[in-house]
């Protein structure tokens, strides 16, 4: 077994289908869906090179190799629950310690000013670190526990990852002040842009993977329809700029677009 690809949480649904011997009993006792605990033994079965458990009618029977593996996985579960389960109390004043937070340049620009003002106030000794990201990396890095927080739009999350939606925002159409073509078609800012229009001009989108698409793409795609994508750009704050240029427009973030657009 390569220790390196071994996942706490796999150790913790061993542990319960020993308890258990059955893959809903081990869900429910752990807070984990039925494919969620099926997922998990797979993967233990490949890391293991054993299938661990059998089914014999409704019971999940422990082969040889588990129950050899049985004991030292449960010592290892308990101590590891007295490590955590230890009474702390941890005072932000003097705390020394590092968070990692990953996420997009758009997330960079709308909450760390004022987040770091705020954590500076009580928390001086700490790091606080934002790393770049895209919301498709997010899964792989939450699995990976290299990072504490990741900023996203709604993406799938492993079972055992908590979440919380934070805000809304909707998508606004940005272009250069003076725009030729809304001139000429007599739209004005606040303008609802009709498709024919809006499929035509040259658009920039923000692609932290290389990806062609976004929501938006599949939006359209509903209705039949397809735009000239012309641009992408792992930053929002880059294509921001590049719109500024008036070669292209994109559709950003409702509360990114009013923060640039105030910018000089």
């Amino acid at each position: 077994m390569n220790i390196a690809s071994l996942d706490l949480n796999l150790l913790r649904v061993f542990n319960a289908l020993m308890q258990e011997r059955s893959v809903t009993r081990a869900g429910e006792r752990i807070g984990l869906s039925q494919p969620a605990v099926s997922a998990a033994l797979n993967r233990l079965r490949h890391l293991v090179g054993d299938q661990l458990f059998v089914r014999e009618g409704n019971t999940m029977v422990p082969t040889p190799r588990a129950i050899t593996l049985s004991g030292a996985v449960s010592d290892a579960m308990t101590s590891i629950d007295a490590v955590f389960s230890e009474n702390s109390t941890f005072d932000a004043s003097t705390a020394h310690r590092n968070f990692r937070i990953l996420g997009s340049d758009y997330f960079s620009t709308m909450l760390m000013p004022e987040l770091s003002h705020r954590v500076r106030a009580q928390a001086p000794k700490v790091l606080l670190q934002f790393l770049d990201g895209g919301p498709r990396a997010m899964p792989h890095v939450l699995s990976q526990g290299t990072i504490d927080l990741a900023l996203s739009p709604p993406v799938d999350i492993p079972d055992w990852a908590a979440f919380q939606f934070l805000f809304k925002s909707r998508l606004v159409m940005v272009s250069k002040k003076g725009n030729p073509t809304f001139a000429d078609a007599g739209i004005h800012a606040g303008d609802i842009v009709p498709l024919d229009i809006f499929c035509t001009l040259p658009h920039a989108i923000c692609s932290t993977d290389g990806g062609l698409s976004t929501a938006t793409d599949a939006a359209l795609a509903e209705n039949g329809r397809k735009r000239n994508l012309f641009l992408t750009m792992p930053h929002f704050h880059a294509l921001a700029l590049a719109v500024a240029k008036g070669h292209v427009v994109a559709s950003l973030p409702v509360q990114f677009a009013e923060i640039t657009a105030q910018s000089p």
